[in-house]
């Protein structure tokens, strides 16, 4: 038996069409299993909070033993969990190809899918996993600023707290009734110009955020594009990636989802565009959940094939010398957060990169969880938790007195200027930073 492994990460299908997947018994089994190898290592403690909750069940035990823990309390790991994946990628010496097995946050997802299975789920939770329903009820014209009038004000906010669960402090992002989808004005005039490493035209998935929370961000992407004669285009199409109802278990959702949006983008891969998301969890989504959960689609291998983060694409094009660098404004100091869904899609700091071709713009990089997740920090019962969780990012980000407080993730942005208070740092997406640089 090897003590830990040396080789790259692997994973396996999520076998989650299997009628074992949901068997109760059949998952205590495997979570006893898994959680006796955690307690044996305990690296992963600095991580989330799963991890302590897991150490103070078995320390606090008479046996201090993980089989002294009550199967009851097995949940308690599970609902701290909020499906970063950095233990599996950063931190985890068991995982595949090692013999132990190990894949901790999919095990989390399965238990998250047999609890959903069971009914265990709030109002609330499936009222925050429908991001696409809520986003096109918030943005009509006036009931959208009805919505962003209640979520600003102290007295409702109390209210949604004691009702809703969703905590009284938190800041949430405001809706827009100029949705991106309906405003976007993109350019497919230029000739295409495929690179070594790119294609050459670009297809433009929305995602739920940009279209109807900051489709600011979604024109900044179009604006580069531009201004750089890519030739692209919105996706004609879409629904929401299905991230959110991954991370509440719904996995039947999860295909629901799946079937509208890779009819569309498949035939967007085979037309030889590259596939841009703005928002690292649907990117991830497309990269790799939905080819570990069909495995057996060759349209959703396809589709994972096509996809980019817009600076994973950006860095490329640049390599493949089809990249303009005539930046006009230097941005100072950046203070750039890497969130956790783009460490795990292992591309290197691309963004970072793409700071750094701007002239006289320094950056400090922070690479660790900010703590919010998309819809888990915004829960009561977990507010206190994810404000603890990224106090050292807070801490690191204002340290070099930036002009510019920068994550590719806009929620955790949002979540660390909370967390930082009060600042002369303006909060900009990386979008955002590189349209201003070039001048535009």
């Amino acid at each position: 038996m090897r003590e830990g492994s040396l080789e790259a990460p692997t994973r396996h299908p999520i076998d989650w069409k299997n009628p074992k997947f949901f068997d109760e018994e059949d998952l205590f089994g495997e979570l006893e299993r898994v959680y006796d190898i955690c307690h044996g290592c305990r690296r992963c403690v600095s991580l989330c909070n799963s991890f302590p909750t897991l150490f103070d069940l078995v320390d606090d035990n008479p046996t201090m033993e993980v089989e002294g823990v009550a199967k009851a309390d097995y949940w308690k790991v599970v609902d701290q969990c909020f499906l970063c994946d950095l233990c599996y990628m950063t931190k985890c010496p068991y995982v595949p190809p090692h013999e132990w097995n190990v894949d901790f946050p999919h095990l989390m997802l399965r238990a998250k899918a047999v609890k959903f299975k069971k009914g265990e789920v709030t109002f609330r939770d499936k009222l925050l996993s429908s991001t696409d329903a809520v986003g096109k009820l918030a943005s009509i014209p006036v009931v959208v600023e009805i919505v962003n009038k209640v979520n600003r004000t102290p007295a409702t906010r109390k209210l949604m707290d004691d009702v809703l669960h969703i905590h009284k402090d938190r800041q949430l992002p405001e809706y827009d009734s100029a949705k991106f989808r309906s405003t976007a004005k993109p350019d497919a005039s230029f000739p295409v110009k495929p690179g070594k490493q790119t294609p050459g035209k670009v297809a433009i998935f929305s995602t739920c955020y940009v279209n109807y929370n900051e489709p600011g961000i979604g024109h900044d992407l179009i604006r580069i594009l531009k201004h750089n004669e890519i030739p692209h285009i919105v996706v004609e199409k879409e629904n929401c990636c299905g991230m959110p109802k991954l991370e509440l278990g719904d996995l039947d959702a999860v295909e629901r989802l799946k079937n509208g949006n890779i009819l569309v983008l498949a035939k967007l891969a085979k037309e030889g565009y590259a596939i841009l998301t703005a928002v690292p969890s649907c990117t991830l989504m497309f990269k790799q959940e939905l080819p570990l959960m069909f495995p057996d689609d060759a349209d959703v291998q396809l589709v994972k094939d096509a996809m980019f983060d817009p600076f994973e694409y950006l860095v490329l094009r640049n390599r493949d010398g089809l990249l303009k660098t005539d930046f006009s404004k230097p941005l100072g100091k950046v203070s750039y957060h890497i969130p956790c869904h783009l460490r795990v899609q292992n591309m290197g700091q691309k963004t970072r990169e793409m700071f750094e071709l701007v002239p006289d713009t320094k950056v400090t990089v922070v690479e660790r969880c900010s703590g919010h997740d998309g819809t888990w920090g915004v829960k009561s019962e977990y507010f206190d938790g994810s404000m603890k969780i990224g106090r050292p990012v807070f801490k690191a980000m204002a340290a070099p007195g930036p002009d510019y407080v920068s994550s590719d993730c806009a929620i955790a942005g949002r979540h660390i200027m909370q967390g930082i208070g009060e600042t002369s740092a303006e909060k900009q997406h990386p979008l955002t930073l590189i349209r201003i640089a070039y001048g535009l």
